[in-house]
């Protein structure tokens, strides 16, 4: 039970990526209140929550309805989670967030705003925190446990979210603390290990499919 909860807790941890959501956060909220943060924060997590449980719960069935086996779905998966891989060890993921960020700024600029819009949908808990990649690993995780072991992986889920609202809540602190080399550092060494993650979800589904 305790490995399969840190399986998923890491497996989870590494996709969602809180210490990388923390900075992009610091930027698109920055000029606003404490409360308009700690709002934004909570917000955005909660949504973020709702989402991706809601694929963990009914993402089986849903593939089932569309004609899409479980196994087509795990290599599928396995590519794109691969994909966003690689954007962590070469830092596109963060240039693309930082992106982001920089194009919420300048809309507000134009627009001039006492106080920065509501981010908490989007960016922040799609795609940033709910992606593509989040989402296709959810269902691939929770797809393959049932009844208890469904229960530890979900809680594995919400450690892993709660996690995300401190850093969330945390974000200048957290940026003062970790610096830009250290957070690319860690962001790298997390990329590794999603690529074999990923890489073992393409193995595992052709090996199922061709058996």
């Amino acid at each position: 039970m305790l490995a399969l909860f840190l399986s998923a807790f890491v497996t989870f941890f590494v996709v969602i990526d809180p210490p990388g959501c923390a900075p992009i956060f610091a930027s698109l909220t920055r000029g606003g209140s404490r409360a308009f943060g700690q709002s934004m924060a909570l917000r955005s997590t909660g949504i973020a929550t709702i989402v991706l449980i809601l694929f963990a719960l009914v993402g089986e069935p849903l593939l089932t309805t569309l004609g899409i086996s479980l196994d087509a779905f795990r290599v599928a998966g396995g590519i794109m989670v691969f994909l966003i891989a690689l954007e962590m060890v070469f830092e596109k993921r963060t240039e693309r967030r930082e992106g982001r960020a920089e194009e919420i700024h300048r809309r507000h600029a134009e627009e001039a705003r006492a106080e920065p819009e509501d981010i908490s949908v989007f960016p922040m808990a799609i795609p940033m925190i709910a992606g593509p990649g989040s989402i296709a690993t959810v269902m691939l995780v929770t797809a393959r446990n049932h009844g208890i072991h469904l229960v530890i992986v979900l809680s594995a889920l919400a450690a892993v979210l709660v996690i995300t609202a401190i850093s969330l809540l945390a974000a200048g602190a957290i940026m003062r603390v970790l610096g830009d080399k250290l957070e690319a550092m860690i962001t790298r060494i997390l990329g590794v290990l999603l690529a074999a993650l990923a890489a073992q979800y393409v193995i595992d589904g052709l090996k199922a499919s061709f058996a």
